[in-house]
Order: C-alpha cells, then sequence, then structure tokens
C-alpha cells in the first residue's frame, strides 16, 4: 500500500471513530440523561449502572481507543511525506483535542462510574438520593464537556481530511504532463524509411507532417493532451533515427 493511500486510510478511520464517539457522548447530553433525570433515585441508580457495565464492550473499545491511535498514526504518516502541510495542524489539533476528551473521561467520567458501580445493588443502597446526588451533577457536566470537546475534535479532523483529499487530487493532476509541457518521443526509422509523399498522421488531437523525401519532416506537431511537440522547425525539434 502506498504511503499516501495509508495516509489517507488512517484519516478517514480516525475521522469516523471520533465521529461516533461524539455521537454517542452528544447522544447522553441532549437524550439519555435529560431522559434520566426525572425518573426515580432507584431507576437512575439502577439504569447507569447497567449501562456503564453493559458500555464496555468490543465496538466501544475500538472506537474510543481507535480515535487516539487513528489519528496519531495519521499525524505520523503526515509528518513522514511532508506534503500534506496543509492537513498538518488540524491533524495536531484533532489530536489534542481528542486526548482533552480522552483525559475527561477517564480522569473524571470513569471513576465516577466505578463509585456508583460500588454502591452496589440499588436494592441494598441504605441512600439512593445520595448516591445519585453523588454522581448525577459531575458526571452530566463533564459529559457535556467531553462531548464539546470531541465534536471539536471531529470537526478538525473532518477538515483535515478534505484538505488532504484536496492535496492529493491536486499531486495526482501535477504528476500528468500539463499545459505547455513539452514531450520528446523518436519515430522508428522502418516508420520513416519510405514515405513517398507529404503524409498527415494524427496522434490523438494533433498531427506530425511528413515531408515528400524519406526521412524528412516538415515542421508538425504533435498534441499529447494539453502539451506539444515541434518536429523539424519547432522548438525541441526531433529528427527521425538513422
Amino acid at each position: 500500500m502506498q504511503l499516501r493511500t495509508l495516509h489517507t486510510v488512517a484519516l478517514l478511520a480516525a475521522t469516523l471513530t471520533t465521529g461516533l464517539m461524539a455521537g454517542l457522548f452528544a447522544a447522553f447530553s441532549y437524550a439519555v440523561m435529560p431522559g434520566l433525570g426525572g425518573s426515580s433515585d432507584r431507576t437512575f441508580v439502577e439504569a447507569m449502572q447497567k449501562i456503564n457495565a453493559s458500555i464496555l464492550n468490543g465496538w466501544f473499545m475500538f472506537c474510543f481507543l481507535g480515535g487516539i491511535a487513528f489519528t496519531a498514526l495519521a499525524l505520523a504518516l503526515s509528518l513522514r511525506s511532508g506534503a500534506d502541510r496543509a492537513a498538518l495542524p488540524w491533524i495536531i489539533a484533532g489530536l489534542v483535542l481528542y486526548l482533552a476528551m480522552f483525559v475527561i473521561t477517564s480522569g473524571v467520567n470513569v471513576p465516577l462510574n466505578d463509585q456508583l458501580a460500588k454502591a452496589g445493588d440499588p436494592a441494598r443502597i441504605a441512600d439512593l438520593a445520595a448516591a445519585r446526588r453523588d454522581f448525577e451533577a459531575r458526571w452530566v457536566t463533564w459529559n457535556t464537556v467531553r462531548a464539546v470537546t470531541n465534536i471539536a475534535a471531529f470537526a478538525v479532523l473532518a477538515w483535515a481530511l478534505i484538505l488532504h483529499g484536496r492535496a492529493t487530487a491536486s499531486s495526482t493532476a501535477s504528476a500528468a504532463p500539463g499545459a505547455g509541457a513539452s514531450v520528446t518521443t523518436s519515430v522508428p526509422a522502418a516508420a520513416a524509411a519510405d514515405v513517398s509523399g507529404p503524409r498527415v498522421v494524427s496522434y490523438g488531437s494533433g498531427a506530425v507532417s511528413y515531408g515528400p523525401g524519406p526521412g524528412s519532416y516538415a515542421g508538425g506537431t504533435v498534441a499529447y493532451r494539453p502539451g506539444t511537440v515541434a518536429y523539424g522547425a519547432g522548438t525541441g525539434g526531433a529528427s527521425a533515427p538513422s
């Protein structure tokens, strides 16, 4: 796999995993927590304990850790190639923002989840209101902070992906013969050895004029897309090999 292709795949994966995590945390902010906010203390504690236990699955861990891994890989490949300077600062910003979300999750939300889990079976918790109070307000606040941070990371990585796509398209276009580019070619002697009269041979959109004598070329042009080759009187003229 070419370096640029690998870079594109890594940046795309970073953007997708970051976006999935942003959507998850945002859903908690605008749907899950407001919905649980109106429930009883027992319902709230029980629901959050089950959510926190069930969310630790392979898909969550792939997206959660993949956001860091893929973004770091995209950054490393961008630095190595040196050809994607426009996207580079945005990739760095995306990694910093995602790491900020990671720190918030690991330092605030996960410890609160563990604290609630240690409270035990809701049916046996003596003071459900206290268990909920110690958890809810702080968890909701920091979840909103990490959701906003994660959304920002997704936005800058999406922009980096767009800039990378433009750079890739520009690089591909510049690799082809451009306007005004000259192309040198030679004509086999056998093709020019027995030309008895004036002829015109078309190559694509241009033409080459072969003069009346064997091996002679009048001033003609061959158009290779936007580029031209002048034979005879033109610049960069070529003659038939002897």
